[in-house]
């Protein structure tokens, strides 16, 4: 007897945005890379198109970062302090789709480096690699408002995914992704209503939602996953359902979530029942991202080398249609 898959019919798809732009198309970009447009849920290729994979990213700094564990020093170390060798790293050796460089040392509390300061590690980053990038702050309001809006100027028409935008801040740095072309990061606490009333506010001040990537904040496994993940579903069986304030494609911080927990940072000594340190928090953190992935998540921010390996085979795989004929 033959199999007969149960398919679900949606009315609505998640909407795609584009990062980078080429020479073409106004900015240095070897290539651009298309997020979204699935009209199904995760990997149910037989329910309906999934034309763009998910694409896993790495984390850079413009400072060398002093907490990070050291089982990072034998891939970072030689690069630590010297964001354009880091980011052409996890590109040429690493395979990292994106880049996503946070700009850690403008915080006050850190080196307080200079809006000046800024934008030359971003323009160097450019430099450095062909993939697009995605700019990120010091995550301290008041001096993000300073550097992202420059940055955005002094990269007009780069097509860069800006962030974050929060429901106290979100106007400047929406304003400055309208006049330049980039994309902008739409972020919220966990919270799916808040999630949508931001996205409405962006939108209404006139940024196309095809410019606009949400991120609900995650959490780690074992630290709120569930609760996260169920946030990123109803996000997404929103956006399929007809709910356009929904249907933005989603980023996730795994990376930094993961590598918080004391499972991925407690010494193989003090916990040898836990297995070994590096591989332990590699899988830590390759399992919240696939899982993440299953959610909805279409681009992944990761830390370690050896978890871009694992979830960028666990997507290869996923992306081959399944034969029920066979």
């Amino acid at each position: 007897m033959a199999f007969s898959a149960m398919k679900e019919k949606y009315r609505n798809k998640v909407g795609t945005v584009v990062l980078g732009a080429t020479k073409e198309d106004g900015g240095t970009r070897g290539y651009t890379i298309t997020v979204g447009g699935e009209s199904t849920l995760p990997f149910l290729h037989f329910e309906g198109d999934i034309p763009n994979r998910p694409v896993v990213a790495l984390e850079v700094w413009d400072v060398a970062p002093t907490d990070w564990h050291e089982c990072f020093a034998p891939y970072y170390g030689d690069v630590f302090g010297n964001a354009a060798m880091w980011a052409k790293k996890c590109v040429e050796e690493f395979g990292a789709d994106l880049i996503i460089l946070r700009l850690k040392g403008a915080d006050p509390d850190i080196a307080d480096a200079s809006v000046e300061d800024c934008v030359k590690v971003v323009k160097d980053v450019l430099a450095a690699v062909p993939c697009p990038l995605v700019v990120l702050g010091c995550g301290k309001v008041e001096k993000d408002n300073e550097i992202l809006p420059a940055v955005a100027e002094a990269t007009s028409g780069e097509g860069l995914l800006l962030g974050l935008a929060e429901q106290e801040n979100y106007k400047s740095l929406t304003a400055a992704c309208m006049v330049h072309n980039h994309n902008l990061i739409a972020g919220s606490p966990i919270d799916i209503n808040i999630c949508k009333q931001l996205n409405i506010l962006i939108t209404e001040m006139n940024l196309p939602s095809n410019r606009i990537i949400i991120d609900p904040t995650t959490a780690a496994l074992g630290y709120g996953l569930e609760y996260g993940y169920s946030i990123m579903e109803r996000a997404r069986m929103g956006a399929l359902q007809g709910d356009n304030m929904l249907a933005m494609p989603i980023i996730g911080n795994v990376g930094n979530e993961v590598w918080r927990t004391k499972e991925a940072n407690i010494s193989t000594a003090d916990a040898p029942a836990w297995g070994e340190q590096e591989n332990r928090s590699i899988l830590w953190e390759a399992t919240t991202a696939t899982a993440l992935l299953q959610a909805g998540m279409n681009i992944v921010i990761l830390r370690h080398p050896k978890a871009v390996t694992l979830v960028k085979q666990n997507i290869e795989e996923l992306m081959v249609p399944a034969n029920f004929d066979e």
